[in-house]
């Protein structure tokens, strides 16, 4: 949960959140629905925007992000701006390098330069992702680990975050970026299959599905809850002095193998169901991304002692929430 001085801190702000259908963006807006604060949310043409009852003004607006008038709109009257919008597949990046290029980096730059020539100066924060440091070697990992991405997308997210730091540098904006490990928990489904992997494994093992682990699924993840990263995204919000023109690695800083984290799955699932959820284990594809073969764990300390913020939430719980979720058994986000 969000402590009462975060929820204090927006009162009367107004925010823009992008991809407002989205996974982040959904649990944000839901967090802040009991505060009176007003939400601008911005999703694409087509995109469903989810009923929201609570203190909170909430006003939707569709458009395309990679069009500088959309963010002319967007951005009027506007506090503190949560950039969510993404292209979040690996493999889709790979395949349309321009069109990952324009859903990625060619917002961001929008944005800042609609704020440059509008003479706006909101707090932007910005949602990365930890695989821009690459096939990382020794963990746990923080700020300091020098980033070598491996991938067209993260190549895409890292320029798009330095455009965020130069225009920082420059005084147009404030702003920060959270790097996310592996992000789980109750919230819309992903539209791709190799985004919300754990998710999709709980979704599986609730139909009766069996679990499939690549090799010997010995592999490091760091998995952190939603909700906490929504804790994390409001209390850099609040902390913008201390945090501007930096990144920050965001994650539970417990390290779970991806065959042991597909077990609890299963066991969890089974006690909750009664039924037995099977585990396969099979040969990897072939074309596998490199980033799926690495190890991580995060190193939260210089973001910890920025803002007071920590995960709260233990792998094990958050599965029981999250399988409650997606069971029925929870009607709204915890």
């Amino acid at each position: 949960m969000t402590s009462k001085g975060e929820h204090n801190f927006y009162l009367d702000k107004h925010l823009l959140v992008t991809g407002a259908s989205g996974f982040l963006a959904s649990n944000l807006v839901e967090t802040l629905r009991d505060t009176k604060c007003y939400i601008r949310r911005l999703s694409r043409h087509g995109s469903p925007f989810l009923p929201i009852k609570g203190a909170a003004s909430v006003e939707d607006l569709s458009g395309d992000i990679a069009e500088r008038e959309t963010w002319q709109h967007a951005l009027k009257g506007i506090d503190i701006v949560f950039h969510f919008a993404a292209q979040t597949s690996v493999y889709a990046a790979s395949q349309a390098p321009a069109v990952d290029l324009a859903a990625n980096v060619l917002p961001v730059l929008h944005m800042l330069e609609t704020c440059r020539e509008k003479d706006l100066h909101p707090v932007i924060l910005f949602a990365g992702t930890v695989t821009e440091a690459g096939i990382t070697t020794s963990l746990p990992v923080d700020e300091t680990y020098p980033d070598d991405p491996v991938t067209l997308y993260d190549i895409h997210k890292l320029m798009a975050e330095n455009y965020l730091k130069y225009y920082v540098r420059q005084g147009a904006v404030q702003g920060a970026v959270l790097r996310l490990s592996n992000v789980y928990g109750p919230g819309p489904e992903s539209g791709r299959p190799d985004r919300g992997v754990l998710n999709g494994m709980i979704r599986k093992a609730l139909a009766g599905e069996a679990l499939t682990v690549y090799g010997t699924g010995s592999y490091l993840r760091d998995y952190v809850y939603v909700r906490d990263v929504v804790e994390a995204f409001l209390k850099a919000g609040a902390c913008m002095d201390r945090l501007t023109g930096h990144h920050y690695v965001i994650g539970s800083g417990k390290g779970h193998t991806v065959a042991e984290t597909v077990h609890m799955i299963a066991e969890h699932v089974a006690k909750k169901s009664g039924r037995s959820v099977p585990v396969k284990y099979v040969a990897p594809p072939g074309n596998l991304s490199p980033v799926e073969e690495r190890n991580f764990v995060a190193d939260t300390t210089n973001f910890s002692s920025a803002t007071g913020w920590s995960a709260r939430t233990s792998l094990p719980d958050g599965i029981d929430l999250t399988i409650d979720y997606f069971s029925g058994k929870i009607r709204e986000m915890p």
